[in-house]
């Protein structure tokens, strides 16, 4: 196969290491077979009942002692936020005034530290287009290390011309022909590192994974004794579906056995899902358990599987359908092929989940999501931890914002008089163009109207029901 070895060239040439275009090739080869990572409802079995991270006990001082010294945190720092507007990483986007996700996540590293007196390793994996911005804004917290110390950089693939099914070509810039690999490539960068074989040396054995937009992740040593005394070499943190999360990837077993709980786990993606079994997917009664992207890699174990796999994890693979600039929809399509890194708990059948609650879950994906951090319907304490009000009973807001609101300067130009009060507030849809106010109180089930163009500001007080402006 010609196209195959022009791949192989050109990401030789980008110095993309063995592993990862074993990976791609996997990967280009399923395209042109055209096989798919589809999941059909037909396949699957629901998840039903899994053990609770609230009944954890708490392990003692010596047991946390012991346990942190072969442990490490990794974030997930690749994401540009480029649906928001952004350019640089979102880790480095403002969640309060002068604060960024990165600060809060340097206040966690240091408090734990010092409570705990383990020097916990800790990594961060960057991808081609943050790494730059990332190691300059880390020189602002010298104390979790030198940048060389903590970065790990994503891999880089090519995007594939849809018609011919070679390396896309775009002379106008050349960096529109790659694209990243999906946070998947997680696995074939520890190894290609050096990382995995590091860590181990050390004597690491548990490294904990979240996304770095994820502020209620931190290590929590209540699971981290969960995982070390299950034996698993890989554990998926789930929490309870909502409304808000019906397009997100779930927990589910494979069919096959005559007993359900005898299937092995998987995530299902949107992307895998077809069109058909949409319904099903986003049944949240159904399929109750929702990815948080925290998981629990046993490191010795994940050695011994990439070593018989040539350094990668056979991973499904999402063929996204794109074009080639992002921002010209009628430029070259193309393929890009990525794959998640939670997917990995199918490739390794004594793989555990656990059911955590929505504090270990607070993401930014959209400028709801921010406008969400911004309020009071999340307390930041002084060690970077996030958690949502206790009057919201685990549950944040559900809001839906228009276009007027889809990027962050937009959001920001919203905010000028401070965000609402959200703390009592159940949903939150608003249309139009609005100025928040920090002396609005939003409650229960709340919908704004502004049909003008101007921008309307929202007076102090409490605000219910319908508001037409």
């Amino acid at each position: 196969m010609n196209e195959i070895n022009l791949f192989r060239g050109k990401m030789e040439s980008a110095c993309v290491s063995e592993p990862a275009i074993k990976a791609f090739e996997r990967a280009y080869g399923q395209l042109v077979a055209n096989e798919t990572a589809m999941l059909p409802e037909s396949a699957i079995t629901p998840v039903n009942s899994l053990p609770g991270a609230d009944e954890l006990p708490e392990p003692s001082a010596a047991e946390t002692a012991a346990l942190l010294a072969q442990s490490a945190i990794l974030k997930l720092n690749g994401g540009l936020g480029t649906s928001m507007g952004l350019e640089k990483a979102k880790s480095l986007l403002e969640v309060r005034p002068g604060v960024t996700f990165l600060d809060l996540i340097a206040r966690q590293i240091s408090h734990f530290r010092k409570t705990s007196g383990a020097n916990v390793r800790f990594l961060l994996m960057n991808s081609f287009s943050t790494s730059a911005d990332t190691r300059e804004f880390l020189a602002r917290h010298p104390e979790l290390g030198s940048a060389g110390s903590i970065e790990l950089l994503q891999n880089k693939t090519p995007k594939i011309d849809a018609a011919t099914l070679k390396p896309v070509e775009w002379p106008a810039n050349p960096e529109h022909e790659w694209c990243p690999p999906g946070h998947g490539d997680l696995y074939p960068v520890l190894a290609s590192s050096g990382a995995l074989d590091r860590l181990l040396a050390d004597g690491v054995l548990y490294l904990f994974v979240s996304n770095s937009d994820n502020l209620g992740a931190t290590l929590d040593p209540k699971l981290l004794k969960w995982f070390a005394d299950s034996g698993a070499p890989f554990a998926m943190e789930v929490t309870a579906r909502t409304p808000s999360d019906r397009k997100g990837g779930h927990l589910a077993r494979s069919k096959g056995s005559a007993n359900p709980e005898d299937g092995t786990l998987l995530l299902r993606e949107s992307a895998q899902c077809p069109d058909a079994d949409l319904e099903a997917f986003q049944n949240i009664e159904r399929h109750r358990f929702f990815n948080t992207n925290n998981l629990w890699l046993r490191l010795d174990r994940l050695k011994e599987i990439l070593g018989k796999s040539g350094g990668f994890l056979p991973l499904p693979v999402i063929q996204n359908k794109k074009t080639v600039d992002p921002r010209d929809k009628k430029s070259t399509p193309v393929f890009q092929l990525e794959s998640a890194m939670g997917a990995a708990v199918e490739c390794f059948p004594d793989s555990v989940a656990i059911s955590v609650p929505r504090t270990r879950f607070a993401p930014v994906k959209t400028t709801a999501d921010l406008l969400t951090l911004r309020s009071d319907a999340y307390l930041f304490a002084n060690d970077g931890t996030v958690q949502l009000a206790p009057e919201l009973g685990g549950v944040p807001p559900k809001v839906d914002l228009d276009e007027n609101y889809r990027l962050v300067d937009q959001l920001d130009a919203a905010l000028l008089a401070g965000a609402p009060s959200l703390k009592r507030c159940r949903s939150l849809k608003l249309s139009g163009p609005v100025c928040f106010s920090s002396q609005a109180i939003f409650e229960g089930d709340l919908t704004i109207i502004n049909p003008s163009s101007a921008r309307a500001l929202l007076s102090p007080g409490t605000h219910a029901g319908i508001l037409r402006l």
